[in-house]
């Protein structure tokens, strides 16, 4: 049988253990998982993807430890006692009820601990945000991972694989060391040929025999002289290893489009504060798979009543304006927005709207038709979410759309754990099998 070692070599952080750590998020879940839900309900949807400093109260905190059993005679030495000797009983404090840290009533006596103070990493708090929302393992991935890279070319290096040496580059740059370090040697030779020419004339017309012997011993270095820059010129290597040019290419992020997310929520009466969260968390997913996707992402939030308007984040999930419900003024006013700020050819264009599915009765078939005609055939992908069980004719109306246009999705949530099922289809349509 082989014996097989795993070694954990992951990088942590100095003084920091990772099974340490992991211990400890197991340990105490319960109350890391209330303090990211506390953390989500006070954050934006832009700012969701952030570390947190989280705090544990101390009593919380709780460790076994080994102790002595009660009875039993027992000798206990102290160190630093400068007081008591054996046999003397020592009193119990003052003060011993006395409040520290986050007691409820001040003191000016006792002592008391500070809540434990514990950092998430971004990873961390979105591992548990996912965990919340039940999401499969391979989605949780999908998710979290890094943007997607390409190799791109970067002009040329002096390094590089033979496969990317280019030729042409290369010679290019052999020719022109060949020519820098001869120009000076074949401009010599130009001179030497030059006066070498003169010379022989000049000996071939000379009637003196001591003037013929000085021109020969002058043509004689001369032509020793060639011979050597000519010797030179050779010598020059026709390619030489610093000549080689490759073709250098850097990883850079994957060049995508940009997306504009619209939020849509019904704000009348009946949504209350539990129905509000939970539209929430389904747009914070939505805009999570975005961000995977696309590098721009532009949030536009609608909320309606009987009337819609183009609101802030801020005012779209905490206003207390309410009122009755008519769901196509949200549409309505979708459809403007649209056709001014985001043409398709530059945009795609996703929709979330949650609703409680009450509406006016004469309204929900005007909504279809909006949709129908209007909204769907500019967005690559529309998703309802009803935050309540009851049917209603919005429901209804929105059945029927959805067996018409594969990219509707509706579906009921009731609680976190079911908000995942709506973006079921969405997953796999972008190539990650749900």
């Amino acid at each position: 049988m082989s014996i097989s070692n795993i070694i954990d070599r992951r990088l942590a952080g100095k003084n920091k253990s990772v099974g340490n750590r992991e211990r400890f998020l197991r340990r105490y879940k319960g109350q890391v998982r209330e303090a990211v839900q506390r953390a989500i309900n006070g954050r934006s949807i832009r700012d969701i993807e952030k570390g947190e400093d989280i705090a544990i109260p101390k009593k919380d905190l709780s460790e076994p430890v080994f102790h002595h059993g009660q009875g039993g005679t027992r000798d206990m030495v102290h160190p630093g006692n400068r007081e008591y000797v054996r046999g003397d009983r020592i009193a119990k404090p003052e003060g011993q009820g006395g409040q520290g840290g986050r007691g409820d009533q001040a003191s000016d006596s006792g002592e008391g601990e500070d809540d434990f103070v514990f950092s998430l990493s971004k990873e961390e708090f979105m591992q548990i945000f996912f965990e919340d929302l039940a999401l499969p393992n391979l989605v949780k991935t999908a998710l979290a991972e890094v943007p997607e890279w390409k190799s791109q070319r970067a002009g040329y290096s002096s390094d590089g694989t033979p496969n990317n040496l280019h030729v042409v580059r290369s010679m290019r740059g052999a020719l022109g060391r060949r020519i820098a370090l001869g120009a000076s040697s074949r401009g010599e030779v130009r001179e030497i040929e030059h006066r070498l020419g003169e010379l022989k004339e000049r000996e071939g017309a000379a009637s003196d025999d001591a003037l013929v012997r000085d021109i020969a011993a002058e043509i004689e270095k001369l032509e020793d002289r060639l011979n050597h820059l000519k010797a030179r010129l050779q010598g020059i290597p026709y390619l030489d290893p610093i000549d080689l040019r490759y073709r250098s290419r850097i990883k850079v992020p994957v060049p995508t489009t940009k997306a504009v997310m619209f939020c849509v929520m019904d704000v009348s009466g009946s949504m209350d504060e539990q129905r509000k969260e939970l539209s929430k968390r389904f747009f914070i997913l939505l805009y999570l798979f975005l961000t995977r996707h696309y590098d721009k992402i532009e949030l536009v939030f609608i909320r309606h009543h009987t009337q819609a308007q183009e609101v802030t984040e801020d005012e779209f999930f905490h206003a207390t304006e309410t009122g009755g419900t008519v769901v196509s003024s949200a549409l309505v006013l979708l459809d403007e927005v649209m056709q001014a700020r985001y043409p398709t050819s530059e945009w795609n264009l996703y929709v979330a709207q949650a609703s409680d599915g009450d509406n006016w009765h004469h309204d929900s078939s005007r909504c279809t038709e909006i949709l129908e005609n209007k909204i769907l055939p500019l967005v690559r992908y529309f998703a309802y979410v009803q935050v309540a069980q009851t049917e209603q004719n919005l429901w209804e109306e929105y059945l029927a759309l959805s067996e018409r246009h594969k990219h509707f999705a509706m579906r009921k949530v009731l609680d976190q754990s079911q908000i995942y099922p709506v973006f079921r289809e969405l997953f796999k349509k972008e190539g990650v099998d749900a």
